[in-house]
């Protein structure tokens, strides 16, 4: 387990990740490995992506992504190099079960399946307490 997580701190997290408000889709690093990582999200009422007090689809989708972003921004962090641009090259099979509501929190747990020359394949299930929300497959590639 790394000593330096979790990670709450919004100045941290933002460190970690290229997006920058009003974009930003995570706010907390739980846990991090070579090929997982688990990071949250508070849907907020002033979230960009939020319509009639729920978090739409592209906001669940962003904040899957912004995992993996994460995920590479921690890791090259930890390695001593800023975080790199990258952005969504696909989306495979993304089922959305419910739309989370202001003040929940997701938690979203991301698994590597496959990573080559910057291009990221992984697997995403997002949790609102112990209830899936959606879950799918998505390609994320670094901005060379």
């Amino acid at each position: 387990m790394d000593k330096n997580l979790p990670i709450i701190d919004y100045n941290k997290i933002i460190e970690l990740i290229p997006q920058r408000d009003p974009i930003v889709m995570v706010d907390g690093l739980l846990s991090f490995s070579d090929t997982d990582i688990e990071a949250t999200l508070t849907v907020l009422k002033n979230n960009i992506l939020v319509q009639d007090n729920l978090l739409q689809e592209a906001g669940i989708i962003e904040h899957m992504a912004q995992t993996v972003a994460l995920h590479t921004g921690y890791d090259f962090s930890c390695k001593g190099i800023p975080a790199p641009v990258g952005y969504i090259g696909s989306i495979k099979n993304i089922v959305i079960y419910r739309l989370p509501k202001v003040s929940e929190k997701m938690t979203s747990k991301a698994h590597i399946l496959h990573e080559f020359m910057g291009v990221t394949l992984v697997e995403v299930v997002t949790f609102c307490g112990g209830t899936i929300l959606a879950k799918g497959q998505m390609k994320t590639v670094i901005a060379q």
